[in-house]
């Protein structure tokens, strides 16, 4: 098992990746080129650089192995990293890699790059060789400058005891992980380059020629897996099971600068922790969409010049006050349900999709677990709130789901005002005790044909007699 309260320790090239941010509404004079005014620049650590201080963001003692030049990028870059996590550096041959990322309206327009520095076999010093030995995990992120090639470094990674895991995330120009690392994490581009160079002849795209490649590169490294990252589409791994595992990704648009790093940086950190490789890859995946979501490697910059630290604020879904008050801003109409949809049956959604066709949002009132033990006994509900909203939300017909705690949706419905608030047929007759308050607020309660025989009791009773 791996020691939890070791540091995880990043090796890797860094770099110093600088935005240029600014404004243009007009071409240069003498050259159909943008003219970019009112400019900021904004530095951040990139490579294994950012790897590390994306490891660091939530109080992980993380530290980063790597080579540094004494130059001025080089001192700029090492200030920024020491601030939060430790950097035990030996001698970078040459510049120290810098990309000026020139940016509009959030979109690069151009890229300058200098320093072609390079990480040569020569000595290290003690402390990388004490940091290696120290850690609980670790995160090779190769750029291809030769840190994760240097003969003293990997010479240091094959003494690890078989319980710290190593995570390699590789790069087409850098170094093959040594046999026995824990887990490898290409894209599907380098997954495919790095197969052929290692004669696998794998056409197409996909899902397929992903699983192909992660297997193939599997096998050739001697790697417990091979984590194929697939953007948007999430990571597919390749762990000698019969059938990949696919870690599914939430949706997130934007700039992906550094979503590698995030997924190598949440993987490491879920190993570091103690999970399984299926584990590992959804959290890392998870990091890996949560950054993107909050701005990718553009906000880690930002955060830095705005408030000292990479910790990225992620972006706030919308929920069911947004989509109603979007539906209002719009001049639409708000309608509204409510009740246990304690086992989700044809009932519950023929009434969905009648109530969703009466105007331009549905939002579902659903009972908590206690609401619903006062209303049906002890043992119910059968199946907790959390995942009775999950199967809500996850119908096309249903906008939102909020649970309230009371014996009935009166006070919840004082806050959302629907404009329909809609019930089964089943309650003709009756007195609704929150149709007062819908009324109050100019709303208007409706009642909708109900499917005959689909109930949550008669499902349940069925099964106790076939279980008995």
């Amino acid at each position: 098992m791996p020691d939890r309260t070791a540091p995880l320790v990043v090796i890797g090239d860094a770099l110093l990746d600088i935005d240029v941010a600014g404004s243009s509404s007009r071409l240069c004079p003498d050259a159909p080129v943008p003219v970019v005014e009112h400019a900021t620049e904004l530095p951040r650590p990139g490579g294994a650089g950012l790897a590390a201080l994306l490891a660091a963001a939530d109080g992980r003692e993380v530290v980063l192995v790597t080579a540094l030049a004494d130059d001025e990028p080089g001192r700029r870059l090492r200030a920024m990293l020491e601030r939060h996590l430790e950097v035990a550096a030996f001698h970078l041959h040459g510049g120290t890699p810098c990309k000026m990322r020139i940016r509009s309206g959030g979109q690069s327009v151009a890229r300058l790059d200098v320093g072609e520095g390079e990480a040569l076999d020569g000595p290290v010093g003690p402390r990388v060789f004490d940091a290696i030995a120290e850690a609980g995990a670790v995160l090779v992120a190769d750029y291809g400058r030769g840190v994760a090639r240097h003969r003293a470094v990997r010479a240091r990674l094959a003494e690890l005891p078989r319980g710290v895991p190593v995570v390699w995330d590789p790069h087409p120009r850098g170094e093959p992980p040594p046999p026995g690392v824990r887990l490898v994490t290409p894209n599907a581009a380098e997954a495919a380059r790095l197969a052929a160079a290692h004669g696998a002849d794998i056409a197409g795209t996909g899902l397929s020629a992903a699983g192909r490649c992660g297997r193939h590169l599997g096998r050739a490294w001697g790697a417990d897996g091979v984590a194929v990252t697939l953007g948007s589409e999430g990571a597919l791994l390749c762990d000698g099971s019969e059938a990949p595992f696919l870690a599914p990704a939430r949706p997130a648009h934007g700039d992906a600068c550094g979503a590698g790093d995030a997924f190598a940086a949440g993987a490491a950190g879920a190993l570091a922790d103690g999970a399984d490789l299926p584990g590992a890859v959804t959290a890392g995946v998870g990091n890996a969409s949560g950054f993107v979501r909050a701005g990718a490697a553009a906000a880690v910059a930002a955060r830095l010049a705005e408030a000292g630290t990479p910790r990225l604020v992620p972006e706030r879904g919308e929920d069911a006050w947004d989509v109603v008050e979007r539906t209002r801003r719009a001049g639409g109409t708000v309608v509204a349900t409510g009740g246990c949809f304690d086992l989700l049956h044809a009932g519950h959604v023929s009434l969905l999709q009648q109530a969703r066709r009466l105007g331009d949002c549905l939002i579902v009132c659903v009972n908590s677990d206690a609401s619903v033990r006062r209303r049906k006994g002890p043992s119910r509900p059968v199946t907790p709130a959390a995942d009775r909203v999950r199967v809500l939300e996850a119908l096309s017909d249903v906008d939102a789901a909020i649970v309230f705690d009371d014996d009935t949706p009166a006070p919840l419905l004082e806050r959302l005002r629907p404009d329909l608030w809609v019930k089964g047929a089943d309650y003709a007759g009756t007195t609704l005790p929150e149709a007062d308050t819908v009324r109050a607020h100019d709303g208007e309660v409706v009642l909708l044909p109900l499917l005959e025989g689909r109930s949550t009791t008669r499902l349940l009773s069925t099964t106790k007699g076939n279980a008995s």
